[in-house]
C-alpha cells in the first residue's frame, strides 16, 4: 500500500516513522559490524575483548530482527500465506486479503499487549539485561515492533476492504 491512499497527515506520519526505522537499522547493523569487527581484532592480536560487547551484540541483534520485522511488514514482504488468495478471481482476493489483515492485526495487538505486560513486569522487577542496562529497557522492541506491524496491517486492511467494496481500484 503507497502512502497516496492515505489522508496527507497519516501518510507524512508513516514517512517519519519509515524514516525512523531505517535510520535505527542502519545504525544498529553498522554498530554490530564495527562491535564484531572490534571483538575479533581484539580476540585475535590483543588476547582481550571490550566487557559486555557480547551481550550487546545479542541485544543488537534482537532489535535488528524485530525492526526488520517491521520493514518487512511496511514492504509488503512478511511471511504471509496467500494459497486461497492467489487462486481466487481478482474482484474477491480483496476480501481475502482483508480477513487475513483483520487477523494479523489481531494477532499482533495480542502480542503487543502481552509485551507490554511483559515490559512493564520487569520495569518492576529490577532484573538487568547486563551491565546498568535494564531488562525493561531491552524488551521496549517487543511491543514496539507489533504495534508497528498491526498498525501496518491494519493500514493494509483499510486498502484491502476499500478495494472490496470497490472504492479502489485492484493494483
Amino acid at each position: 500500500m503507497t502512502p497516496r491512499h492515505l489522508p496527507p497527515a497519516i501518510a507524512r506520519l508513516i514517512s517519519i516513522i519509515t524514516w525512523t526505522e531505517n535510520v535505527l537499522l542502519i545504525l544498529m547493523l553498522a554498530l554490530m559490524v564495527l562491535l564484531a569487527a572490534t571483538q575479533i581484532l581484539l580476540r585475535n592480536f590483543a588476547h582481550t575483548s571490550i566487557d559486555g560487547a557480547d551481550d550487546l551484540l545479542r541485544l543488537l541483534v534482537l532489535w535488528v530482527a524485530f525492526l526488520g520485522a517491521v520493514a518487512a511488514s511496511r514492504e509488503g514482504k512478511h511471511i504471509h500465506v496467500d494459497a486461497v488468495a492467489r487462486w481466487l478471481p481478482g474482484r474477491a482476493r480483496p476480501a481475502v486479503n482483508a480477513f487475513t489483515d483483520l487477523f494479523t492485526v489481531g494477532v499482533c495487538a495480542l502480542l503487543a499487549w502481552e509485551s507490554v505486560r511483559y515490559v512493564l513486569s520487569s520495569h518492576g522487577s529490577g532484573e538487568m539485561a547486563f551491565g546498568r542496562l535494564p531488562v525493561w529497557v531491552a524488551a521496549t522492541i517487543l511491543p514496539m515492533a507489533f504495534a508497528l506491524i498491526g498498525l501496518r496491517y491494519l493500514l493494509r486492511l483499510y486498502h484491502h476492504a476499500r478495494q472490496a467494496l470497490g472504492m479502489e481500484g485492484l493494483e
